[in-house]
């Protein structure tokens, strides 16, 4: 007799229980054990930011087969199953089948486990009987038959669909296209859907109905959703200026948002040495962006002197910079403009941040190594401009930068 034969028969419907069940369970107990375990470890490690490369490294698996995997899901980790509750577990399946085996009938073995007899005979009947009943067989096809893949929202709701694929291609995010239905439909419940929902669309296109290629609306573009550990970069090293009021000199005022016309301003870089400046409003988030003619000190003051000179006097109350070499004739700015300049602490980016997330949404339009700024004119840096100033921002419970300016702003 061959090994696959001898296999065969002990595996068999006829097998005595004493010689298949331990055998059987054993070996479907471990390889499942395997499999999730492996599972585990890789989306554990991707969360911990490391790439499939280094996964599948650590795992001693070629790294392809933990990037399919990591695909398949769109890089977000997929629910666990569990077993509902009231549900028959395996070791009462392992119950009912040495109660067939002792010739118990089911009002027996369902008075042996407290469930009612029902149960166990539909139980029995439903996985070929008592000749045929065997328990790994039986929770085998019990997870097999909940399987049921409910149709998502988006999937069903064309109208919302719409919505939502209208918003990506403005580039807003997941997060104001939610926000903002709730603006724009506050008595429409069926307008409704969370911005995880929309992120697992973009990453789950074909499972949501949606168009190909909606992940390269999102700022990022990646394939794959990534953790909050993948973020990196390189921090730049910055110049020490001479004379420079730091932030710290502030007015007060500026802190609490209350008060309309203080700015923060910095570069946005692209490639060839190529940039713009971008000038934010902290209250309304209001957003004006200039070319420069290069990076070099005169070129940069140049510019954004003008540009303010252009701006009325009554919006602009204050400015906040870092310590870039790029304004290293940041006095001769004050005199052109009247506007005092007040100047981060060193390496503290965060004391602008409104800047700094403005800067973050435009890498969705100047992308970082592939956008050279110089290509662009001033007219088309406005119709960006213009565009982030009618996105819809949580900050001001999904109203835009434009309808906040116009309440505040003085006519």
């Amino acid at each position: 007799m061959t090994m696959p034969q001898k296999r065969r028969q002990i595996q068999g419907v006829n097998a005595p229980d004493d010689l298949r069940l331990p055998a059987l369970v054993a070996m479907r107990n471990v390889r499942c054990e395997a499999v999730n375990e492996q599972d585990q470890s890789i989306w554990g490690s991707y969360r911990q930011g490391r790439s499939a490369r280094q996964i599948g490294r650590d795992l001693e698996i070629s790294h392809r087969a933990v990037q399919r995997r990591l695909n398949k899901h769109g890089g977000m980790r997929p629910a666990e199953r569990r077993r509902a509750a009231g549900r028959l577990s395996f070791d009462e399946r392992e119950e009912i089948s040495r109660g067939i085996a002792a010739g118990l009938s089911a009002n027996s073995i369902a008075s042996r486990m407290e469930r009612p007899p029902s149960t166990i005979s539909r139980e029995i009947a439903r996985n070929g009987g008592r000749d045929a009943y065997r328990a790994v067989d039986s929770e085998q096809a019990a997870w097999d038959s909940a399987r049921r893949p409910k149709p998502t929202k988006l999937a069903q709701d064309e109208t919302l669909r719409n919505d939502v694929v209208e918003g990506l291609a403005k580039k807003w995010s997941p997060e104001q296209i939610s926000g903002r239905l709730v603006v724009d439909y506050p008595d429409d419940p069926d307008r409704r859907i969370s911005f995880e929902s929309i992120y697992r669309a973009v990453y789950l296109p074909a499972k949501n109905n949606m168009p190909d290629g909606v992940r390269i609306c999102l700022r990022s573009r990646r394939r794959l959703r990534r953790s909050k550990a993948h973020r990196g970069g390189k921090k730049q090293r910055r110049g020490q200026l001479k004379d420079i009021t730091l932030i710290a000199e502030r007015p007060t005022a500026v802190d609490d948002r209350r008060e309309f016309g203080h700015w923060e301003g910095d570069l946005v870089l692209g490639t060839s040495n190529s940039a713009i400046a971008t000038l934010v409003e902290r209250t309304s988030r209001y957003t004006e962006i200039v070319k420069l003619g290069g990076l070099k000190s005169p070129v940069v003051v140049d510019a954004v002197s003008a540009h303010m000179q252009q701006m009325s006097t009554a919006v602009l109350v204050t400015l906040t910079w870092d310590q870039g070499k790029e304004m290293a004739e940041h006095k001769r700015l004050h005199a052109e403009t009247g506007v005092p300049i007040y100047f981060c602490d060193p390496k503290s980016p965060w004391q602008r941040g409104t800047n700094e997330n403005t800067n973050g949404l435009l890498r969705q339009y100047f992308p970082k190594r592939i956008a050279n700024l110089s290509d662009y004119s001033q007219d088309e840096f406005d119709h960006v401009a213009t565009e982030l100033n009618d996105r819809p921002r949580k900050i001001l419970d999904y109203r835009t930068p434009a309808e906040v300016l116009a309440d505040v702003a003085p006519s």
